[in-house]
């Protein structure tokens, strides 16, 4: 999994203001599962907005709190929960330390993950402007199907993701059009770097534009704030994120 229990995101280099809005909710998904996520707002008018793809876990608190980092940047964001389907929705708004997740993530599907997915596009939207652009920030499991969005039809502006597996984006590197950030752990012992780059050669022969930063000897999951040797990497990944929201913003 991506980080101990206790974990907590870095917080954004360049703050912009207040949360004005925080909290867990229940979403309805297309075929009418009940999803649970966590939504984070900034006091500013919004000019793009986050949809968070957590971990294996779920909605951990970890996301719940990255979904507030955004909203101190400046940036809604909806994290969302995976297990609907199958788990229901977490009885304390968030997945606790003893969620059986391994009996849950192989039950995922392509489909369910799409379709929720656009109900949070769409709760954003609706709290905000219906021509708002929505970026994906995924992380492992996440980070895997935010890349695959590039070449989905799911409608969103970008896709950026860390610790991914090339494996879970299949062919749909082959068709991936929007804009995609890899933000990659060198030392990740679950995927190779040159996985990860061959990944970004084939989006790119696609048509997308695909930005990489590899972070030399950072350990899958570096993107904690626990992490102090780590911090110059997390405030460079934090400035790739906010590069893409920059780029796809209205």
């Amino acid at each position: 999994m991506c980080h101990d229990h206790d974990s907590r995101p870095p917080a954004a280099p360049r703050p912009a203001g207040d949360v004005a809005e925080r909290g867990t909710l229940t979403l309805t998904s297309g075929d009418g599962t009940l999803v649970g996520a966590a939504y984070a707002a900034p006091a500013a008018p919004a000019r793009a907005g986050v949809v968070v793809l957590p971990d294996v876990r779920g909605l951990h608190p970890y996301y719940v709190a990255l979904a507030e980092r955004f909203a101190e940047a400046g940036v809604p964001a909806l994290a969302v929960d995976w297990f609907g389907r199958t788990a229901g929705t977490p009885a304390t708004g968030t997945r606790e330390e003893d969620f059986d997740w391994q009996a849950h993530v192989p039950q995922l599907t392509e489909q369910g993950i799409d379709t929720d997915v656009r109900a949070a596009v769409e709760y954003l939207r609706g709290r905000t402007s219906a021509d708002l652009p929505v970026v994906t920030v995924g992380f492992c499991l996440g980070g895997s199907h935010s890349w695959r969005l590039a070449g989905g039809d799911v409608d969103v502006a970008g896709c950026a993701g860390f610790y991914g597996r090339p494996a879970l984006v299949g062919d749909a590197a082959d068709r991936a059009s929007r804009p995609v950030t890899m933000l990659v752990a060198g030392a990740d012992q679950a995927t190779p770097v040159a996985d990860q780059q061959a990944l970004a050669d084939r989006m790119r022969a696609a048509g997308a534009d695909v930005d990489v930063a590899v972070y030399d000897g950072a350990p899958h999951s570096f993107f904690d704030r626990a992490f102090g040797e780590w911090e110059q990497a997390c405030t460079d990944a934090w400035e790739h994120l906010l590069a893409l929201l920059d780029r796809v913003a209205r």
